[in-house]
């Protein structure tokens, strides 16, 4: 089957994918759709995999130390006081992380929340945006480009 992740890793692969920001050893980074919060990224494996499970130790910890370092990059190129990490799958069943910077500027109640809660508490949503994310985009890549 298909998914949304397999048509993005092929977009990306193809230098068609505007949200790419980098190339990681085990995939891609992408900006999300929606910027529920500046410097929302997701990891997407190239190639695609159902799940974390589906990849051998060595593979496995590829992704996670990719995912990790995304983070961490986060941490310094943002304002960003924590990183929430999310692999779910339940919508899109193929690997794939969320990374969330999270900002002591958040409303404290949305701040204890995930930011998927943020659509029901009818909060406004920022879309991705090639122009106004480039910036941000930029430094992200390069501080990934410097620890790889």
């Amino acid at each position: 089957m298909k998914t949304m992740i397999h048509e993005c890793v092929e977009a990306a692969s193809a230098d068609a994918n505007l949200k790419v920001i980098t190339r990681v050893p085990f995939g891609w980074v992408v900006m999300g759709d929606v910027q529920y919060l500046p410097g929302y990224c997701l990891l997407l494996p190239d190639p695609v995999v159902p799940d974390l499970n589906s990849l051998d130790g060595e593979q496995s910890m590829q992704f996670l130390k990719d995912m990790a370092i995304i983070g961490d990059v986060l941490l310094e190129v943002t304002e960003a006081y924590r990183i929430n990490y999310e692999i779910q799958g339940n919508t899109e069943p193929t690997l794939h992380a969320h990374i969330i910077p999270r900002y002591m500027s958040e409303p404290e109640e949305l701040r204890k929340i995930p930011v998927w809660s943020y659509e029901r508490k009818r909060m406004p949503l920022t879309k991705f945006d090639v122009e106004r994310d480039k910036k941000l985009m930029q430094e992200i890549r390069n501080a990934i480009q410097r620890r790889l």
